[in-house]
């Protein structure tokens, strides 16, 4: 069965808008082909992206494209674009699916495969993200272990559901040279590669795929009476075929076996990974949920949100977030990325601008973004006389002084006074509003604070300005004395608490549960909560040591060496040369007090400016390490300025045990892996991997807030330098490369892409790499690290109020807490998102958990049923009345790792 198609790279090795010119003559020649022969038949590989990029350029095809896809001959859809599905979120996979199916249903009918050509690997979810969205077969290339031996096997997903997958071998292209040569040779072109595919056929259909990057079939592929179909078509019936004797394979496709993987892609040009992590952070769990649940101006809202999400999207893509395209493409998708984190900003502005208005100018607003009570600090600047918080029932809220704002902003002479009117608008003077004012001795000073309080008349200031007289004049611009106070606030359930501003009182301090100790003797750099000791050693590495007795030292070894590889590939250069040892180690103490400590450990190296170019580069890599009252984690802040080219710098920390497998996070699954890759396709194999909110191994965790390349190495310090027993997980910090491709790449046998240089893949500049770390005992789930996770990479969030003190507060009575339409729990179940979807709140699970458990969602709704992944209903839930109270109760039983939506109707 011959499948004319193409694989369309939206942007590559060039950026977006050139390789759009070849789309458009592609497609205009698919489309008159499809017009003047209707046995053509054409797939557009998977996703709808490509052909939305036409018709912007192409409007008047539109009816074309629509008649082609309602006659089932050219199939579009399901996804928007072919995600990478490591370095994307669950979530963004999901909604990826929804816009693609969507949007071809307004075409005539998506294409009922999940097609997947090309992606570098696939998650451990995919086979359950496909179900929830009706679709019961997948087709794949890369990643797919040695044992599967068909171009047929059934794939479980992390929970166990498991879709009939069809194997490209040879790839999405293996029969793109059929019509390549003489028409006479066709008849034996074919013969050759149906004799190749029959020892791979699982059934009767020898499946053809025509087609190659960028380019379409010749018009004549129906003129030698070859069976043309779409992909669909080909497929047709092969999740109903008995799977008796398929191989089967569960988890995620990693396997080096088949067709590369391109594993470096994980590390190449860090900071797209850290910026799209920011961009779905921001959408995900504070713009959509908190304009489903406060109100904003809605319109705006869901337009706002719906141009974020298909920025989101878009970035994804498998040659854009990874970083493995052109300077010019990386450009690109960098800003694109940074629109969309902005957009979904501006709705979280929108939602804020609102709750802070409900609230006085004297009161900070704390929001929680989990669906849960969360205890956890925020900062704040208050007035030097009103430095104390109190909650909405009154009660002091444990604060600490961490430093003073400077008090005089500026000041300039003018020969004019008046000319300073020109400059106040209203109340507002250089961005803050005036308080005050003093003339005296030639100088004419003006006091101003953040959010001022107090009459004011901007008729009074006038009087005095034209009073002063003539000059030269002084002009000094100061503000309140302010002092900037870390505050632990309790807040509900994505809910919010209201704090007010008070005058400090001589009591007794607020009670603080798992405060940081003082070190009585104060020799020693130490940070202790009594759930985590910290102490930071001369080398400027961590000693840990966890409530539950783990214990470990020589944390944070930072570990240099080269990189001759591309940004598909790292590839150590020959007799790579490991440095570990500073040349210099500074520590000073940040901030200590009873709700967090801080040290600053700077340490300097001498690095080789390049591999092969033997010049030190001086380089100083900061570690800035933070401990906070109740957190059982460190927080780590590693900051340098990366000035090397061609190496990779990684992050070290010794193993408490030895382990034989870690567990990392990502894409709605904690995944196991062993320490080895299997190989076999023409490219090393090599264990590092990719983790979204954590990777964990032998006791020893690390929580992260993008998705980081980890490893678990054979490694250990010693007074020789690094030996080879024992075991270390290490992050990449930064991977620096100067080419897309390398022709010639040690760890792979082919190119991956032009040989094209890529120079600002060389990542310098300042960089800053956020993480925690923390030992534990037992399993992960026993640690609590998906709950852990959740705290660390979501903050709370504080808005210092606006409103005037008789504002209507529309959540409850001005300085008092809101919390309670919606409250989620249960062991390991974790709230993946939260939106309002067709006047009903739409909430979407995972159980994150090894073993079956129960997710009770409680809140003011009046209904709940499960729905599928594109919004539509399943079943019902049955919903428990709170007596004595308006909350509602529904419990949804869960697999290990199920992902499940919920609709709530909302009283």
């Amino acid at each position: 069965m011959v499948v004319p198609h193409t694989h369309w790279d939206r942007e590559w090795y060039l950026p977006f808008q050139r390789l759009r010119v070849g789309l458009v003559r592609v497609l205009d020649e698919v489309l008159d082909a499809m017009a003047a022969d209707p046995a053509y038949r054409f797939t557009m590989d998977g996703q709808l992206a490509a052909v939305e990029d036409y018709l912007e350029l192409r409007p008047a095809r539109r009816g074309d494209v629509a008649r082609f896809v309602a006659e089932g001959r050219l199939a579009v859809g399901p996804w928007l674009i072919l995600a990478d599905e490591f370095l994307c979120s669950g979530e963004t996979l999901v909604r990826n699916l929804e816009y693609g199916m969507r949007g071809a249903a307004a075409l005539g009918g998506a294409m009922p495969v999940g097609y997947l050509p090309d992606q570098f690997g696939h998650c451990a979810q995919m086979p359950q993200i496909l179900s929830l969205a009706g679709l019961r077969l997948a087709c794949v290339w890369r990643g797919v272990p040695a044992h599967v031996d068909r171009d047929a096997f059934d794939w479980t997903g992390a929970d166990g559901t498991t879709i009939r997958t069809c194997y490209l071998p040879g790839g999405y292209a293996n029969a793109s040279g059929l019509f390549s040569g003489p028409a006479e040779g066709l008849p034996g072109r074919v013969a050759a590669f149906a004799s190749a595919a029959r020892g791979w056929a699982a059934g009767d259909t020898l499946l053809a795929m025509c087609g190659g990057d960028h380019s379409a079939p010749v018009r004549e592929i129906t003129a030698p009476g070859l069976r043309v179909a779409t992909l669909a078509e080909a497929l047709a019936g092969l999740d109903e075929r008995p799977g008796d004797g398929l191989p089967r394979v569960t988890g995620e496709l990693r396997s080096h076996a088949r067709a590369h993987i391109l594993p470096g892609v994980v590390s190449a040009r860090v900071h797209l990974k850290q910026a799209m992590a920011r961009a779905e952070r921001v959408l995900v769990r504070y713009a959509e949920p908190l304009s489903a649940l406060w109100p904003a101006d809605r319109s705006v809202r869901e337009r706002l949100i719906d141009m974020a999400w298909r920025s989101v999207i878009a970035c994804g893509g498998h040659d854009s977030v990874t970083g493995c395209g052109s300077d010019e493409t990386a450009q690109q998708v960098a800003a694109r990325i940074a629109e969309a984190g902005q957009t979904a900003q501006a709705v979280v502005d929108l939602v804020t601008a609102s709750l802070a208005g409900a609230a006085r100018k004297d009161a900070l607003v704390v929001v929680n973004p989990s669906p849960f009570e969360r205890t956890g600090l925020v900062l704040a600047d208050l007035p030097e006389d009103r430095a104390a918080l109190a909650d909405g029932q009154g009660r002091p809220v444990p604060v600490q002084r961490l430093e003073h704002a400077a008090t005089l902003l500026g000041e300039t002479v003018m020969d004019d006074l008046s000319a300073l009117l020109g400059r106040v608008h209203e109340r507002a003077l250089y961005g803050h509003e005036i308080v005050s004012w003093t003339v005296g001795d030639g100088v004419f000073t003006v006091t101003v604070s953040r959010h001022a309080c107090g009459a004011y008349a901007y008729e009074d200031l006038r009087r005095a300005v034209l009073d002063a007289g003539p000059g030269p004049w002084l002009v000094r611009t100061v503000a309140e004395p302010v002092v900037t106070v870390a505050a632990l606030v309790t807040v509900p359930p994505l809910g919010r608490a209201v704090l007010t501003a008070r005058p400090a009182a001589p009591m007794a301090p607020a009670p603080v549960a798992h405060a940081l100790r003082a070190d009585p003797y104060g020799f020693e750099p130490v940070l202790d909560n009594g759930l985590l000791r910290v102490r930071v050693a001369d080398d400027g590495t961590l000693s840990l040591r966890g409530a539950g007795g783990v214990e470990v030292r020589g944390v944070g070894r930072i570990v240099h060496g080269g990189d001759a590889g591309d940004t598909y590939n790292h590839a150590p250069p020959p007799g790579d040369l490991l440095l570990d040892r500073p040349s210099h180690v500074t520590v000073e103490e940040i901030c200590s007090g009873p709700l967090t400590g801080a040290y600053e450990i700077t340490r300097s190296y001498d690095w080789p400016a390049a591999a092969g170019d033997a010049t030190a580069v001086p380089t100083a890599v900061t570690t800035r390490v933070e401990l906070r009252a109740g957190e059982p984690f460190a927080r780590c802040e590693i900051t340098m300025d990366v000035r090397c080219r061609d190496h990779r710098v990684r992050w070290h920390a010794p193993l408490p045990r030895a382990a034989a497998q870690s567990y990392a996070e990502g894409q709605f699954a904690v995944v196991r892996r062993g320490l080895t890759a299997e190989g076999g396709g023409g490219e090393r194999p090599v264990a590092t991997f990719p983790a979204e909110s954590f990777a964990a191994a032998g006791g020893l965790a690390v929580l992260l807030d993008h998705v980081t390349e980890y490893e678990i190495t054979e490694y250990e310090i010693t007074r020789d330098g690094i030996s080879g027993s024992g075991t270390e997980m290490a992050l990449t910090l930064v991977r620096s490369v100067g080419y897309l491709s390398r022709d010639h790449n040690p760890c792979r046998d082919a190119p991956a892409g032009p040989e094209t240089p890529a120079p600002a893949a060389q990542c310098q500049g300042p960089l800053t790499v956020r993480f925690a770390v923390l030992p534990y005992a037992g399993g992960w789930h026993d640690a609590g690290l998906p709950r852990l996770a959740e705290e660390f990479r979501h903050d709370l969030l504080a808005v210092p109020g606006t409103g005037t003190g008789d504002t209507e507060d529309t959540g409850g009575a001005a300085g008092t807490d809101w919390g309670g339409r919606l409250a989620v729990g249960g062991d390991g179940v974790v709230m993946a998102a939260l939106r309002e979807r067709d006047g009903r709140l739409e909430v979407r699970l995972v159980a994150e958990h090894p073993t079956a458990t129960e997710a009770v969602v409680q809140g003011d709704f009046t209904a709940a049923w499960t729905a599928g992944v594109l919004g539509s209903p399943l079943s019902p839930l049955e919903v428990s009345h709170d007596e004595g109270g308006s909350l509602r109760t529904a419990r949804v039983p869960l697999r290990p790792f199920e992902i499940a939506t919920v609709h709530l109707a909302m009283a």
